[in-house]
């Protein structure tokens, strides 16, 4: 049995619903992760998603980040935020159990620069995030970690390491805090299937015509325990709707997963 899922930075749900409804309908995913929604999960299109048949787990903020997962199926259980005991002042991660599997869906921290505080915010995330799976799951789990994580894993994951290198998304720093995360027991899908591909999920704005010259970055990620990874038969970024009209930023990356094989 084939299942599928994706993860979007969709920049904006409200503005992007069109976008999103659009593939959904064309790709089908069993499972779409959401980053950077910017709304209140009471202005979440919760209803015209249903109409094509997805249900909506949200957990939401006003104008910032924001992240949901949409399935074709109602999760098991759903959780938001760390539950660690420390205050979570930002929604950036929600998790849902879904036809036996954990989702685990971030929008990591950017951290603007590595001198800015936001930096010691982001090296925190991926400390408590790992902590997290430490105490309560183990890598034997069939458990998935996808969204927008903000960094850039290798030199061929951003356009020119040269030009970049130091600055946030592929600080040394933030490279080793995801790669301490990962050792606990996640494989990167795309990476298993296209070990040596130079693809791009995210592409700035404020970099004239960045998209037409690939100007990327590899930001947008799905990780997947062993179980998973092993079953996993295909992982790809779907460039097309960064060509369209008011694009996101970023561009969804799916993964395909055979369940007969976990």
């Amino acid at each position: 049995m084939s299942w599928k899922i994706a993860t979007f930075n969709v920049n904006g749900i409200r503005s992007r619903l069109d976008v999103v409804v659009s593939w959904l309908d064309r790709v089908k995913p069993d499972v779409l992760c959401l980053q950077e929604i910017k709304c209140r999960d009471p202005e979440f299109p919760v209803g015209a998603l249903s109409e094509i048949g997805y249900e909506s787990s949200v957990c939401g903020q006003k104008s910032f980040h924001g992240v949901a997962i949409v399935s074709r199926v109602s999760p098991d259980e759903v959780r938001r935020g760390f539950n660690d005991g420390q205050s979570d002042e930002e929604a950036r991660l929600i998790a849902a159990r879904i036809d036996g599997i954990w989702v685990f869906n971030t929008y990591v921290p950017q951290g603007r620069s590595p001198e800015h505080a936001a930096f010691q915010d982001k090296l925190l995330f991926f400390r408590r995030l790992g902590a997290l799976f430490e105490r309560e799951f183990t890598p034997d789990d069939p458990l998935i970690w996808a969204g927008d994580i903000n960094v850039a894993p290798e030199d061929m994951d951003v356009f020119s390491a040269k030009r970049m290198a130091g600055k946030v998304g592929v600080h040394p720093l933030e490279r080793e805090a995801l790669g301490e995360v990962c050792s606990w027991g996640f494989a990167d899908l795309f990476r298993k299937h296209h070990p040596t591909e130079k693809q791009f999920t995210f592409w700035d704005y404020r970099l004239p015509e960045s998209f037409r010259r690939n100007l990327g970055w590899r930001l947008d990620h799905i990780r997947a325990t062993k179980r998973v990874a092993a079953a996993s038969v295909a992982c790809e970024a779907d460039m097309e709707l960064r060509g369209a009209n008011t694009p996101s930023d970023h561009v969804p990356v799916w993964a395909e997963i055979d369940l007969e094989k976990l």
